[in-house]
């Protein structure tokens, strides 16, 4: 067949399905139909349906085969296959719409007529569109599935700050809320976290409810016209239940001191505070005395004549000698009441870093690995004890609150406990990855202990001296420098260096942090506590002293003000 024939075989063929296809009709029939006149145009409807598709699949077979001589057979083929298609598809579909074309179609009038409006009204119509339920008093808004960034879990892995005064009246700005508008019947805030996060589904977020509630019985209490306050019952408990006072931590120094040729050397211990109230620092050569009471300043001694320096200091219990440790390994002890040398302790052989008092006892630590144990009441010779057992510098040294244990750090990673009376160390733990300078004795958990490690280590780590166990651990992210406890609270202080160059106030056993203090420019590397245990003193490379007030006294009893409480102001 040529291509001129083909054309109008074509154009004849769809002449053919114009002219054949009849157009869709309309029901515009009135309600004397009878189902079985309706049953039969359906059936004409359908074959007049199938003669079209009929017709559209030769026409699609037609315009997209070629009409070659060596295909003509496969084209035969392919349209007796469809036709059969199409007789089965046809078929099943006539079974399926037979049980549902039994009733007549409703057409314009019928629908219109009153007679179906009153019995289509008494149906129950279901659709997609839902309307929340407003009626009485309570809407059920789903208060708490707001998404706000208030919630409140388990204490992570990772360190978060407490909430202060103002989250906690917003709290109890949040229960109140729940009293008058929800009917939630809070007395208390304490625990409204955890009973938030138990009542209400987190996976849930409609914030309406779109079926009625059922109706809770009236409190008269609540509803009495005799009552005199602007909120129910529930929630004049909730504002007279008693809340505990928040402390609140000054970011910022209360008093910055310059301290010139301060050292920034890690393995120094070069700040401290004594029971007088008086601050010992080493400066290059000379340690230098400052009153807390009288902010006078003193130079004890100077070291510069024989090119000495100095590298520790520490005060006596009494407060009325300190220690000062050299440069070259001699270790001077200086009454401070006549500023005069009482005794120098020869032994070492290098630099004394580390120095820790218990009673007349000194201990000192040394770059040569040794710890040497001396009475300052009687000659070296008698008195001296050698604890051999680090591998690298002694860079920490502190007794424990009973003065029956020693603890030790050193450049080697390791840790020591010992006792007074053996020479070997009683416990030893190698699990911190760097050197351990920051040491610190738990007053109020006998037998506790704190340490800290380097800039390859950055973990606080708690020990149970008793057991010999290891207890809990923190990534600080930083180089941990000094530790220290509350003298009052359980809760310690830790300062950094790399690479963070800040001061942390925990709270213990939780972990979590209580304040963040920033303002030095370079490694935290000095630490001492005042005598009433209230504030501290930091010394870095920044060649400042900075004072701060992280502790309180005394546990407050008394109730905080807030300015949610309606009857603090009523007379």
């Amino acid at each position: 067949m040529g291509d001129d024939e083909c054309e109008m075989s074509n154009y004849y063929l769809k002449r053919l399905v114009t002219t054949v296809t009849p157009p869709k009709l309309l029901h515009t029939s009135s309600a004397s139909h009878t189902p079985k006149r309706h049953h039969a145009a359906t059936e004409e409807n359908s074959n007049t349906d199938l003669d079209s598709r009929k017709l559209s699949k030769v026409q699609r077979n037609l315009m997209t085969h070629d009409f070659s001589s060596h295909r003509n057979k496969h084209l035969d083929q392919n349209m007796n296959m469809d036709l059969e298609n199409e007789n089965n598809e046809m078929e099943m579909e006539n079974l399926a719409t037979e049980d549902e074309n039994t009733a007549p179609p409703l057409d314009l009038y019928d629908i219109m007529s009153p007679a179906y409006r009153s019995t289509s009204a008494n149906l129950e119509v279901k659709a997609d569109r839902y309307i929340p339920s407003r009626c009485g008093e309570k809407w059920q808004t789903r208060f708490s599935f707001i998404p706000d960034n208030r919630t409140c879990s388990v204490v992570p892995k990772k360190t978060r700050e407490v909430s202060g005064e103002t989250s906690r009246d917003g709290l109890a700005y949040t229960c109140l809320l729940r009293n008058e508008l929800l009917g939630a019947n809070i007395e208390g805030v304490k625990g409204q976290c955890d009973e938030k996060r138990v009542i209400f589904s987190p996976d849930r977020r409609n914030l309406f409810q779109y079926l009625p509630a059922p109706e809770s019985r009236m409190n008269i209490e609540a509803t009495s016209p005799y009552s005199l306050s602007p909120v129910g019952p529930k929630s004049q408990k909730l504002l007279r239940s008693p809340r505990k006072a928040t402390r609140k931590i000054s970011r910022i120094p209360f008093k910055v001191l310059d301290a010139p040729e301060l050292q920034d050397d890690f393995y120094l211990n070069l700040v401290d505070w004594s029971s007088q109230n008086v601050l010992s620092v080493g400066l290059g050569s000379c340690v230098y005395l400052w009153s807390a009471c009288t902010s006078q300043v003193t130079r004890l001694c100077d070291l510069s004549a024989d090119g000495n320096s100095v590298t520790s200091v520490a005060w006596n219990e009494r407060g009325n000698l300190v220690a000062v440790g050299t440069h070259h390994g001699y270790v001077q002890v200086w009454d401070v009441s006549v500023a005069k040398q009482v005794h120098k302790l020869v032994g070492h052989t290098a630099r004394v870093g580390a120095l820790a008092w218990n009673g007349d006892m000194l201990s000192s630590g040394s770059r040569d690995r040794m710890i040497l144990q001396r009475d300052v009441r009687t000659p070296n010779s008698q008195s001296e004890r050698r604890l051999v057992g680090h591998r690298q510098e002694v860079c920490g040294l502190k007794w424990s609150p009973d003065n029956q244990y020693l603890a030790s750090g050193g450049n080697d990673n390791r840790l020591y406990v010992w006792n007074l009376h053996s020479m070997s160390p009683l416990q030893t733990y190698t699990e911190h990855l760097a050197a351990v300078k920051a040491i610190a004795w738990s007053p109020h958990h006998h037998g506790l202990l704190a340490s800290g490690g380097g800039t390859a280590d950055r973990c606080i780590r708690f020990w149970n001296t008793l057991t010999g166990q290891p207890m809990q651990c923190v990534d600080t992210g930083s180089q941990v420098c000094n530790l220290a406890w509350s003298k009052h609270s359980s809760e310690l202080v830790s300062t950094h260096g790399y690479s963070q160059n800040q001061i942390l106030v925990w709270k213990y056993p939780t972990l979590t942090q209580v304040a963040k203090l920033t303002g030095h420019s370079y490694r935290v590397l000095y630490l001492a506590m005042s005598p009433d245990g209230e504030a501290i003193v930091t010394g870095a490379g920044d060649e400042t002293l900075r004072f701060w007030n992280v502790f309180s006294k005394v546990r407050s009893q008394r109730e905080s003000k807030s300015v949610l409480n309606l009857f603090s102001s009523i007379r």
